[in-house]
């Protein structure tokens, strides 16, 4: 690929096109040495690995706006011209496939020449290079962070108030679209941060936080007869509800104060273990109206599968995430998602570790005698020894995943005019779980993003729809779509007047995801014991499933070492330019000057010198 990330990624609006073409036409690459076959031994063998991405399918992008031509547009700041393709109906920008996408380049490249996306409250019309504006990050009013967790930094970017009214948004085209491709930051996969998960432990202790920067989800949303409404999660927003009865807001307390040491109460559901959480609430004397809330909105788990110890464990882990840093137990990530492996990338890089791009991998290349994989061998024909090697799911071929079952993700992506549900503030950032319709059907994840997220223009919002697949992605979330959006079709014509209330999706894609999560190492044939597999991302709404899956393989590799331990102080790193300065004050017995270092030679020595310190 020629992106950082894999399926973790994220793209700017001409990124996400060429994504999306790339998926449709699904050619198979030829860039490859024909000799490289002479580089196999008598008493080795290979496994061949896929040379195309197999885990994306039946994509489909839309644009319901207003569709003045593109043709002749180009996104700001970009330098060649950018074709126009047809992507199912969808008049789309592809972006030069020689060309890095912005929010794909490092933190540096992107302060010199990206820094249009860092302008959030910047007229759509006016040029980048005249509103060149740095977002201050702070979060006004939020609390105060101790001194163990001061190392994430939460940052909450305000932009300014809205110049058009609520009742008449501002009319997007979708030339415009196009234009400010560049302040769009689309993931492919969906996921928020619980503010004590175990990616935010992690952040934290690496201090791999440093490169990245947070906003709050600042809104819980339910869908419930018909409506959009707000959830209230802490006790502060259950008090000032105006939703909820008197009596209702001390039955809600009453439970969720319960639910936080439900352990020291087994006699009140251990009768219930057997149970559904659906079928435990409904004996707690809660309303209709709560049992889905709590359901749907604060456990966030199925009304059919989930036991009801299952559901106590995600309503306390829900509200043990409350009040970290803010009235939400989750943070996004500024840029999206995809920012969070680039910071894991970079934070290798310091310590000399090599990302390397548009470079394919041939084969695995097999010892016979002893069944250990001994190298690999690229597509420039050249052989790659290594100790250990992990493998992503989506590179093993159909022999070695025979018999393996996977699981699909659904997921749509919108850009829309307005949010789901309309408030004073325009910047907000909402998760809404809609219930299905019939049982038995997945609930759908709804991630609505605003402009001070850094993942869309002003004046437009970011909807991520994700849900288990049981049919193509657009067939599984197109009825959600509907119901919470105005779609500007034909067949909507009719009820124009009864949609107004509704925010007009200006632009969207659907796209099946395979989710190879749990898949057991032994449903794969014939992997040699040094070669570790690991999944794309999978259908829940954190990120704890990658984390432990990473811990798993380090140390299966390195039983002895910590995983992701903390780096050193700046001041603790022994540098080999130490070593110069010793000798020349004679402090070293050797009379001869050493060569001055590579910057090769430097990040893997410098490395080794840091480990050998920790250790003592």
């Amino acid at each position: 690929r020629n992106y950082y990330g894999g399926n973790w990624a994220s793209f700017s609006f001409s990124g996400l096109l060429s994504w999306i073409k790339e998926n449709q036409e699904k050619s198979e690459s030829s860039d490859e040495c024909e000799d490289w076959r002479k580089l196999i031994l008598e008493n080795e063998e290979v496994i061949s690995l896929n040379k195309k991405d197999k885990t994306i399918e039946h994509v489909e992008a839309f644009c319901f706006g207003d569709h003045d031509s593109a043709k002749d547009v180009e996104e700001a700041g970009a330098l060649p011209k950018l074709p126009v393709f047809g992507a199912s109906g969808a008049e789309g920008v592809a972006q030069d496939p020689n060309k890095e996408c912005p929010p794909l380049d490092s933190a540096v490249a992107r302060a010199e020449s990206c820094e249009p996306e860092k302008a959030a409250s910047v007229d759509t019309a006016s040029t980048v290079e005249e509103n060149d504006t740095e977002v201050n990050c702070e979060s006004e009013g939020s609390p105060s962070v101790s001194s163990s967790e001061s190392a994430l930094d939460l940052g909450k970017a305000e932009a300014a108030p809205s110049e058009v009214s609520v009742q008449e948004p501002k009319k997007i085209m979708y030339s415009q679209i196009v234009r400010e491709g560049r302040r769009f930051n689309i993931d492919l996969v969906s996921k928020l941060l619980y503010s004590r998960g175990l990616l935010i432990d992690l952040l934290i202790k690496s201090n791999v936080s440093r490169y990245a920067e947070f906003k709050n989800a600042t809104r819980i949303l339910a869908f419930r007869e018909g409506k959009v409404e707000q959830v209230p999660c802490s006790r502060a927003d259950v008090f000032n509800s105006r939703q909820l009865t008197m009596v209702e807001k001390r039955m809600l307390m009453k439970f969720l104060t319960f639910c936080l040491d439900y352990e020291q109460h087994p006699d009140e559901f251990q009768d219930y273990k057997n149970s559904t959480f659906a079928q435990f609430l409904r004996t707690r004397k809660l309303t209709p109206s709560l049992q889905h809330f709590i359901l749907h909105s604060i456990a966030m788990v199925s009304e059919t599968d989930c036991s009801t110890v299952e559901g106590l464990q995600a309503t306390r882990k829900f509200l043990q995430c409350l009040g970290r840093y803010g009235n939400t137990p989750f943070l996004f990530p500024l840029y999206g998602q995809g920012e969070i492996p680039q910071c894991f990338c970079r934070m290798c890089a310091v310590f000399g570790g090599i990302y390397c791009l548009r470079h394919s991998v041939q084969c695995l290349v097999v010892d016979k005698e002893s069944g250990r994989c001994k190298a690999i061998i690229d597509h420039f024909g050249q052989r790659i020894s290594a100790n250990y090697f992990i493998v992503e799911d989506s590179y093993l071929s159909e022999s070695v995943c025979r018999n393996v079952c996977y699981r699909q993700i659904s997921r749509a992506v919108l850009i829309t005019d307005q949010s789901v549900l309309k408030t004073d503030s325009e910047q907000q950032v909402s998760i809404l779980t809609v219930p299905p319709v019939d049982l038995g059907q997945p609930a759908v994840c709804v991630i609505e993003l605003c402009s001070s997220t850094m993942t869309c223009m002003k004046d437009t919002y970011l909807v991520h729809l994700t849900c288990p697949s049981t049919k193509t992605a657009r067939e599984d979330l197109e009825p959600v779509v509907q119901k919470l959006f105005h779609l500007n079709t034909e067949a909507e014509k009719e009820t124009e007047n009864e949609e107004l209330e509704k925010p007009r999706v200006l632009w969207a894609v659907y796209f099946n995801m395979r989710d190879s999560s749990g898949i057991d190492r032994n449903s794969y044939s014939s992997l040699p014991s040094n070669v570790y597999v690991c999944s794309g991302p999978d259908s829940a709404l954190g990120n704890d499933c990658a984390v432990k899956q990473a811990e798993t393989i380090f140390q299966e590799m390195f039983p002895t070492e910590e995983f992701c331990p903390p780096p050193p102080n700046p001041e603790d790193i022994i540098y080999d330019e130490d070593e110069l300065a010793s000798e020349e004050s004679g402090l070293s017995n050797s009379p001869e000057t050493k060569p001055e270092p590579s910057p090769e030679e430097s990040s893997s020595r410098g490395s080794t010198a840091v480990n050998e310190h920790s250790e003592e």
